[in-house]
């Protein structure tokens, strides 16, 4: 009887989406629909409501790490592999939706470009775009992960990228996980550094923007490109 319960409630939160979508759901409902297609046989609902209570979010279930999500009682490594996998999915889907080769000539075209690149990440990432005599993006790539240090090897790695993919322009992009979107001194100074480096091989560094969540900050239009 009770599994019949289960899956008539099932039935019905699968059938109002479909006839709504989810902006008529609370929160627990949307994690409880998503919880069905991992955990295919229980009552799915409690667990909704610990993974909210422990977390305090939505959104933050679905940022949670999976050593995290496998401390929850109930949650085993598939259902926190779905959990995850959510996001990754939409980050993904927000960089191929953006247009393939659009052209890049302000910093509001290439905030729009790098912020679904830092969409969830917890660390940091450099990001660039290469482009064209145009400022038409040739190729969008992660470059380092783990800070904004420009040692020789990864300069090297960098202007040896940029030749390889034609490019006439770059602008960087790093993400600041834990702060705001404001240069900071060490940045300001690998900026300038890896100017020179593509200068040096008449390929132009046009910006480096800093990304913080859905904010970003020019470093070219804060005039820290002056040397």
């Amino acid at each position: 009887m009770s599994g019949e319960i289960h899956g008539g409630h099932r039935a019905r939160l699968k059938e109002r989406y479909l006839n709504q979508g989810l902006d008529g759901f609370a929160d627990h409902e949307a994690l409880e629909l998503l919880l069905t297609y991992a955990i295919p046989r229980a009552d799915v609902n409690p667990l909704a409501h610990r993974l909210l209570e422990r977390f305090g979010s939505f959104h933050a279930v679905l940022d949670a790490e999976v050593s995290e999500l496998t401390e929850v009682a109930g949650v085993g490594e598939s259902t926190a592999l779905l959990l995850r996998l959510v996001r990754e999915m939409n980050r993904r889907y927000l960089m191929d939706a953006r247009e393939k080769r659009p052209k890049l000539a302000d910093a509001e075209a290439a905030g729009r470009l790098f912020i679904p690149c830092f969409y969830g990440i917890r660390e940091e990432r450099v990001y660039a775009a290469f482009l064209d005599d145009e400022l038409r993006l040739l190729r969008c790539r992660l470059l380092f992960e783990g800070g904004i240090d420009f040692a020789p090897m990864n300069v090297r790695r960098l202007v040896e990228a940029a030749i390889r993919e034609k490019a006439t322009g770059i602008i960087l992009a790093h993400n600041h996980p834990a702060g705001q979107a404001i240069p900071s001194l060490e940045d300001r100074e690998a900026t300038l550094q890896i100017r020179s480096a593509l200068e040096a091989v008449q390929i132009r560094l046009l910006d480096h923007i800093i990304v913080s969540g859905e904010e970003f900050v020019s470093m070219e239009e804060c005039g820290h490109f002056r040397r």
